[in-house]
């Protein structure tokens, strides 16, 4: 059973990805360049998503074993966070249509898990 804190975090990277997911849905990369909105959005949801992942690691490292590449994640979002010149959006579309959905459906299986609870 993990902290009620981890369940919070859990839910905030559920809406963060959710987010991302549905901004960018039906879109493409050249939407993506040229829609500084949407950059900064989705940019800030991934902040977010790595900084409740590296707070998830203190909470329960057993569930941080069970997320791919959670570290690769959350030096992602230093990159963001302090590289933020330094951003190819090529990667950050790549990481949106590989990486988040996998991360997606692995946190909203922890999720459904604490509804059994």
């Amino acid at each position: 059973m993990f902290q009620p804190k981890s369940w919070t975090l859990l839910e905030d990277i559920d809406h963060a990805c959710r987010y991302i997911l549905r901004t960018t849905n039906g879109r493409t990369l050249a939407d993506y360049e040229s829609d500084e909105t949407m950059r900064l959005a989705v940019e800030r949801s991934f902040e977010n998503i790595g900084e409740a992942l590296l707070r998830l690691e203190r909470t329960e490292p057993a569930a941080i074993d069970q997320i791919t590449e959670p570290r690769q994640v959350i030096a992602f979002r230093n990159r963001l966070a302090h590289g933020y010149d330094i951003i190819e959006n090529p990667r950050v579309w790549e990481i949106i249509t590989t990486t988040l959905p996998r991360l997606h459906a692995e946190v909203r299986v922890f999720l459904s898990k604490e509804h059994t609870q």
